[in-house]
């Protein structure tokens, strides 16, 4: 596969998953970057924007084994990742995977379980492994979660851990659809007696687990010159100085902010990464990230207004 196949499949990609989606096509491409990077994305807004049917229609086009795991407050550990169970037949112990057993996880509203629970993707997603019982279990290499969640203000949610938010290559922000899309989608699904039936949109499964491993590689390999490295990292290092900001982005952030870079680059049918890129991804890098001073929250602001003013403030190559 060459950069030129792969950018022409992504494309591909995106008019499928836009069947079912309508009217978010900057959420489309940044959640499908994120997944072509090999990361796991983190999908907030508020309720019936179409963050679970976009995860579902995704997951599709990806093909492999699809699970999804809807998060409420009495969820366990357990429920996720599975456990040693009894089996009287045998009369012994054996274990029994949980749905974090697949390709792709949908994580449905994350926030609204316990901190404890939300743990327990930690070392899957880290590491696409988990243990049970003191066994370790290797996952599928394409293991993906993309996760949802309500805005923290909501009522009935937990914030998630940063280091649970560290995981997430991108946080893609869903917001509303203007009245033209929202109109177009009216015309769509208004026959229809339910919008989120992919068989009915004619969704169509275009990768599978080994084109999608060949993909990430394809990505990984993306060229990123020594100028767009330090670009990047003059933004991650200013992010660490600015007064705004109790906690600036960490390391990993810096190696998923240039992943996600390269997957961008792909996308727009380019084999290397432009200082553009790097800008470009910088807020859904960085903005799930940085825990702002709570002097700077009373006043009004949020990350994504840290990040604008770093990416003034730090000179862009040329």
């Amino acid at each position: 596969m060459t950069i030129e196949e792969l950018s022409a499949l992504a494309e591909s990609a995106r008019n499928e998953i836009e069947k079912a989606v309508v009217g978010q096509p900057r959420v489309v491409r940044d959640t499908l970057a994120a997944v072509l990077a090999g990361g796991h994305v983190l999908l907030e807004g508020v309720p019936g924007t179409a963050k679970t049917l976009l995860a579902r229609t995704l997951a599709r086009v990806l093909g492999g084994e699809f699970k999804r795991i809807q998060f409420t407050p009495d969820l366990m550990p357990s429920d996720i990742t599975g456990g040693r169970v009894f089996n009287l037949r045998n009369n012994e112990f054996e274990t029994r995977r949980g749905p974090v057993f697949c390709d792709v996880l949908l994580a449905d509203e994350i926030n609204r379980t316990s901190a404890k629970t939300q743990a327990a993707l930690l070392e899957a997603m880290q590491e696409r492994k988990v243990s049970i019982d003191g066994e370790t279990h290797a996952l599928s290499p394409t293991f993906t979660v993309i996760a949802t969640q309500n805005p923290v203000e909501s009522e009935g949610t937990y914030p998630l851990p940063e280091a649970q938010r560290d995981r997430f290559l991108l946080q893609v922000l869903v917001g509303y659809p203007s009245l033209e899309d929202e109109e177009r989608m009216l015309e769509r699904f208004g026959p229809l007696a339910g919008e989120g039936d992919l068989e009915v949109l004619g969704v169509a499964a275009l990768l599978d687990a080994v084109r999608l491993r060949e993909a990430r590689a394809l990505v990984t390999s993306v060229e990123c010159r020594p100028e767009v490295r330090r670009y990047a990292l003059a933004l991650i290092d200013t992010s660490r100085r600015d007064p705004a900001l109790l906690f600036g982005a960490s390391p990993r952030a810096t190696l998923h902010l240039l992943q996600a870079a390269k997957a961008l680059a792909v996308l727009s049918g380019r084999g290397f990464v432009t200082p553009d890129d790097v800008r470009e991804m910088a807020a859904p890098a960085l903005r799930h990230r940085l825990i702002l001073r709570a002097e700077a929250e009373i006043e009004g602001s949020t990350p994504d207004e840290v990040i604008g003013r770093i990416a003034e403030s730090v000179e862009i190559p040329r």
